[in-house]
């Protein structure tokens, strides 16, 4: 197998593409590691349950303690939010405060009115506020 990075500056996101002369297992199994998001344990209690991360509304502290926030309820995760930022998908996951990173896709509504901050609703009607100092990394994120 060959491979090889080019860098366009005139590009808006990374693209990766698979040329090859026939599908085979070495290239589906590629195919399945770039498509492949890693779920996140998440804990109730002494349950484990395995989180998508496209089902997280959000991640957020409290109680000395990270929680994970989807349609399901609430999870502790064990880890801390900017090892959480480094490990998931930035085009998707935006900290919006000290202690909140949300999901992009999940936003259904802006509240822009509102003097120097914004108020973000997520589905299922959870309501998240993006702290002065990130106003300017969400709005660039959501292309404001």
């Amino acid at each position: 197998m060959k491979w090889r990075i080019i860098l366009d500056p005139g590009s808006d996101e990374v693209t990766v593409t698979i040329s090859a002369p026939v599908r085979t297992e070495e290239v589906e199994a590629l195919a399945a590691l770039l498509a492949r998001e890693e779920d996140l344990p998440g804990w109730r209690g002494e349950e484990m349950t395995p989180l998508a991360p496209r089902e997280i509304l959000c991640f957020y502290t409290a109680d000395k303690g990270v929680f994970a926030w989807t349609a399901a309820g609430e999870y502790r995760v064990r880890l801390r939010l900017y090892e959480l930022e480094e490990r998931l998908d930035r085009r998707r996951f935006v900290r919006i405060s000290h202690s909140e990173i949300v999901n992009l896709k999940k936003v259904t509504a802006l509240d822009l009115s509102l003097g120097g901050t914004i108020r973000l609703t997520l589905e299922g009607g959870r309501v998240c506020w993006v702290s002065r100092r990130y106003v300017k990394k969400i709005k660039e994120a959501l292309g404001l």
